[in-house]
């Protein structure tokens, strides 16, 4: 499957611009619970339950506390679509990296 590289400058671009198609579902972190949270539809979610299917990453150029990386998740089991989003760098969770890289890339 070919995938549509959409370019984005900032990280509400990003999550505007994946809501327009179809990720509308804001996705938590639950490291504690080794779960992905749809907090819409109250389901708690393995990670292995989810595709990567984009990634986008945000350098802080002045702050490095913008250092994120938006991810467009999908579940086919589940039918939902969103975005899970992460810092990198200086701000980032061990916890939370743990879960993201058990996510498998669909592109």
């Amino acid at each position: 499957m070919l995938v549509q590289r959409h370019d984005y400058d900032t990280v509400s671009q990003a999550i505007n611009g994946l809501a327009v198609r179809g990720y509308t579902t804001d996705f938590k972190l639950e490291p504690e619970k080794d779960k992905i949270i749809d907090p819409q539809r109250s389901l708690e979610l393995s990670p292995e339950d989810f595709e990567i299917d984009e990634i986008y990453r945000f350098e802080g150029i002045t702050d490095p506390g913008d250092e994120m990386i938006v991810y467009a998740i999908s579940s086919h089991n589940h039918k939902v679509k969103g975005v899970l989003v992460n810092a990198f760098g200086t701000y980032s969770d061990s916890n939370t990296y743990d879960i993201v890289k058990r996510l498998h890339k669909h592109f």
